[in-house]
């Protein structure tokens, strides 16, 4: 199914000026400068909404029960952990920082679940201490460290353990997250999966919750849900015949794809739900035994679509290819520095001028950034006017998730702010970087 990059309150004033909850970039511009990161919240929440209700419908016709995780690295602040907790969602988490961000915004503890291939003792031993309610064990040494620090603490650690499970799904290879030679997991196919199972069954610390997967990000098939969830519950059921016991929740990953430009695939939750429900119910039925509690995890799907991020422009000028055609090079005040995706990953992205009106004729562009790079590229091939100009406010869809995440102080460039805006008014979720800040952070001699 297609689907626009732009989120659901985005339109366009007669001038041409974007609007966005009510507000207008040129507004937010002026009170809040650019690079600036909006983010759409009645979007944000609907899309958690969308995938809160129906994957509990979908799964319900079945009798059983879903939770669904907010992927806190995609975007995170205290007031978003507000708004995934009273929407119902619970959040995951893969750091220590992002830990008490969430905690701060006042998710329970018990709605968290700690992930990483490498959890250091600081943050297991906070999570502990907090009770958290999942902890993502990743490896055979992660089982004995785990349970070796909550007999320490006087605690029982609730496990899950993650499988790869060797279903192959997502575009770039970084983001595949299901094949054997990467880091996450413990292998099905090898018998590791379930040998780890058995291991944290019979630690004396552990309370193990069940089985967790993710086969990767951006994923258009529901073929490789289907596959993977076939995967899971036979393991599932593996492991009853070698326990003797059932386990509580299976994890079913996420990883849905967004729309990054015009008419571009993405995956919709409402159709996903009923697919996967169905597809679990098939592989259940010949099975048995007590349906276990599943939780999904969407990624980028409910954070990107929400966000944007407006620039001021700066310099425009056109080069000749090649083939004999030309190029406009559109420069930004921002960059690989505050999106850093087109250069890691290939990403695609558009972009609109979003403070007038323009009619004229469209031609070939690139729009780059300011850093040091020849590969600072933030949107690779887009049709801008030609009349593009100088203190014009171009607009690129899409970036609400891993836009400020993965932002850098490259160049010591400032990390832009993030602005919440919704019926009219605009509120800052996290404030922009200071030079003061940067001279903080160094240390005279």
């Amino acid at each position: 199914m297609t689907h626009s990059p732009w989120s659901c309150t985005a339109t366009r004033s007669d001038a041409g000026v974007l609007n966005v909850g009510g507000v207008s970039v040129t507004d937010l511009a002026s009170q809040f400068g650019t690079p600036l990161y909006v983010v759409d919240e009645r979007d944000f929440r609907a899309r958690a909404s969308a995938f809160r209700d129906h994957f509990s419908a979908a799964f319900a016709r079945h009798g059983a029960q879903v939770d669904v995780f907010y992927a806190s690295k995609a975007f995170l602040s205290s007031q978003v952990a507000g708004w995934m907790h009273e929407d119902g969602l619970c959040i995951d988490v893969a750091s220590l920082g992002e830990l008490e961000v969430a905690l701060r915004g006042g998710i329970p503890a018990s709605r968290i679940g700690l992930h990483g291939n490498n959890k250091q003792i600081d943050e297991l031993t906070r999570a502990l201490t907090v009770g958290v309610g999942r902890i993502i064990v990743d490896s055979f040494t992660e089982i004995d460290v785990v349970n070796e620090l909550a007999g320490s603490l006087g605690v029982k650690a609730p496990v899950m353990v993650r499988v790869t499970t060797g279903v192959h799904a997502g575009g770039h290879e970084y983001i595949a997250t299901s094949h054997e030679d990467q880091k996450f997991g413990l292998s099905l196919a090898t018998g590791a999966a379930l040998e780890a199972l058995l291991a944290c069954h019979a630690a004396e610390n552990l309370t193990l919750l069940g089985i967790h997967t993710h086969i990767g990000s951006q994923i258009l098939s529901i073929d490789a849900f289907r596959e993977s969830a076939d995967r899971m519950l036979r393991l599932r059921a593996a492991f009853v015949d070698a326990a003797g016991v059932e386990l509580p929740e299976v994890d079913l990953g996420g990883g849905y794809a967004i729309a990054y430009t015009e008419g571009a695939e993405a995956l919709d939750p409402a159709d996903a739900a009923v697919e996967i429900a169905d597809a679990v119910a098939q592989v259940m039925e010949p099975i048995g035994g007590t349906w276990p509690r599943f939780s999904i995890e969407p990624g980028r799907a409910i954070a990107g679509p929400a966000g944007m991020t407006l620039y001021s422009v700066g310099v425009v000028k056109r080069v000749s290819l090649e083939d004999g055609g030309e190029r406009q090079y559109v420069a930004v005040d921002g960059g690989m520095s505050d999106n850093p995706r087109t250069i890691m990953y290939g990403a695609q992205y558009s972009a609109a001028i979003a403070s007038r009106e323009s009619d004229v004729t469209p031609v070939l562009s690139r729009v780059v950034g300011k850093h040091c790079e020849s590969g600072d590229i933030v949107v690779r091939d887009v049709d801008l006017p030609q009349d593009i100009a100088r203190g014009d406010l171009l607009a690129v869809p899409a970036t609400g998730a891993y836009g400020r995440s993965m932002a850098s102080n490259y160049n010591n460039a400032l990390r832009p702010a993030v602005v919440a805006v919704r019926d009219g008014a605009a509120k800052v979720l996290v404030r922009r970087d200071t030079i003061a800040d940067l001279l903080d952070w160094d240390v005279p001699a």
